[in-house]
């Protein structure tokens, strides 16, 4: 076998093994990606829970960690977006904090 051969071998491997397509539509995709975090958290903790309980079949299963998944990234994006206004902030108010209450900072 050839370095091509190989190459087309290992290439059909990994595609055989690779994951499936999403189960999750656009609709809800784009459900989740305008939720606020309160909303996500609560549908993520829904489905863990629902994990947990068991009793699912593995399809459904997958399709509850697939949409845990998202609600997961959902609810971090928007802590980290609180987490760099708040370091904004901070800096600003470090910035200014020199020449906080005297006529420099009234100029």
């Amino acid at each position: 076998m050839n370095v091509t051969e190989q190459d087309e071998a290992a290439q059909a491997a990994a595609d055989t093994h690779a994951a499936p397509a999403s189960t999750l539509t656009d609709k809800e995709r784009a459900a989740i990606a305008q939720m606020p975090y309160e909303e996500a958290r609560d549908k993520l903790i829904q489905a863990v829970q629902a994990l947990e309980a068991g009793g699912l079949s593995l399809d459904q299963s997958m399709r509850q960690w697939e949409i845990g998944e998202a609600l997961a990234r959902r609810a971090q994006s928007l802590l980290n977006d609180v987490r760099a206004r708040l370091d904004a902030a901070q800096d600003a108010q470090a910035a200014t904090a020199d020449t906080a209450g005297t006529q420099s900072n009234l100029d």
